[in-house]
């Protein structure tokens, strides 16, 4: 049976990346999910894939789009958050309106996509979700309180999930990688050498293989990391 996939933050990157290789597994259905229409359009015709629009910090936009995925592609089978924003600094040097987007995007963002299809996962009793949250959500840099703040609150949501959904068959997964070759850095102005960091191609497999799994199999976390970096 094929299973639909939607991708929150998917017109570049690590969502790009896993949709490509879902959709070349060839038994799954991918809707993409982005902020700016005419990149999530374009995006979505070089993978030959469906696309909904969303800015995933506006809970109303988030359930009209999800709701359009499931109508254009059937019932959501996985969904992967994947949109997320980077912040680094001193705490005193960060501009509160990007600290306010941060923890809108990379926080409130999983919580309401996730609220979005839960009802429906729970009446199927089947589904997984999966949230991007990378190693940042497991440990502490000086100059990333806002970013780990943000990361920290989705593991906790993540465990707590985890429990509530559990008895509807539901998997919740906490996605922990490393820091990827992705525009991440470059899009928030801090560029950096990314030579030795995770291939995405590499951190697009694990998603694969996340999806491919009955949602009736636990798999709590899963970490992936760069040997060299």
């Amino acid at each position: 049976m094929t299973k639909h996939i939607l991708i929150t933050g998917a017109t570049t990157g690590l969502g790009f990346i896993t949709a490509k290789q879902l959709l070349a597994d060839g038994n799954f259905t991918v809707t993409i999910l982005g902020k700016d229409e005419a990149k999530a359009k374009a995006a979505a015709q070089e993978l030959g894939c469906a696309y909904v629009v969303a800015d995933v910090a506006n809970n109303s936009q988030v359930e009209a789009a999800i709701a359009q995925a499931a109508e254009q592609g059937g019932n959501v089978d996985v969904l992967i958050n994947n949109a997320g924003i980077w912040i680094q600094g001193l705490l005193e040097d960060n501009d509160p309106a990007i600290m306010h987007q941060v923890i809108e995007v990379n926080t409130l963002g999983v919580m309401y996509a996730t609220r979005a299809v839960v009802p429906a996962m729970k009446n199927r009793k089947d589904g997984r979700i999966i949230n991007v949250i990378s190693q940042g959500g497991f440990y502490a840099k000086a100059e990333r309180s806002v970013y780990t703040a943000s990361k920290w609150a989705i593991t906790g949501f993540t465990k707590s999930m985890q429990h509530e959904l559990k008895p509807f068959n539901i998997g919740v997964v906490g996605f922990y990688p490393g820091a990827m070759d992705t525009p991440l850095f470059d899009k928030a102005g801090n560029g950096r050498d990314m030579s030795k960091a995770l291939n995405p191609q590499q951190a697009a497999e694990a998603l694969v293989y996340l999806c491919k799994q009955p949602s009736g199999i636990d798999i709590p976390e899963f970490g992936i990391q760069s040997l060299s970096y």
